[in-house]
């Protein structure tokens, strides 16, 4: 089992935050290791939205599709992979700071099977480095357009 779990708090409203990290348009911006984000149904964002991503992870060139479980604006958004290399469900939460920020929680959680289920323990530390530097690139890019 992958269970990681990687927090944040950026200093911008908790509207802007999740409005900017659900939008799958922006992945590629935020995520180092996501290449492109494809919307396979009609945007905008809703439970049941599939979308394809290409991504580099571990050397290997990934293609996977989300498909959004739970999606409560501002507040919650759940997907699982519908197909792709394990099964694997993210969670994004975000809740105030208490001073104008928000608080960003990120969780990867899977079960991976075959040789990957015997790597997972290196997967989950590899994947926890990557979500810690995906969020600090949220920060980055959210506060700098805060002080444009």
């Amino acid at each position: 089992m992958v269970d990681v779990l990687t927090s944040a708090v950026i200093h911008r409203p908790r509207a802007d935050v999740a409005a900017y990290a659900a939008d799958p348009d922006n992945a590629p911006e935020w995520y180092v290791n996501i290449r492109s984000a494809t919307w396979r149904t009609p945007k905008p964002l809703a439970v049941g939205s599939e979308v394809d991503f290409a991504a580099r992870f571990l050397g290997r060139d990934l293609a996977y599709t989300y498909r959004v479980e739970e999606f409560v604006p501002g507040e919650r958004l759940v997907m699982a992979t519908a197909q792709g290399p394990f099964p694997m469900r993210t969670t994004y939460t975000w809740a105030d700071d208490g001073a104008g920020g928000t608080l960003m929680t990120l969780r990867n959680a899977g079960q991976p099977s075959g040789f990957a289920s015997v790597a997972a323990p290196f997967m989950a530390s590899t994947m926890r480095r990557a979500n810690v530097k995906d969020l600090a690139r949220l920060k980055g890019i959210l506060e700098r357009r805060a002080r444009a």
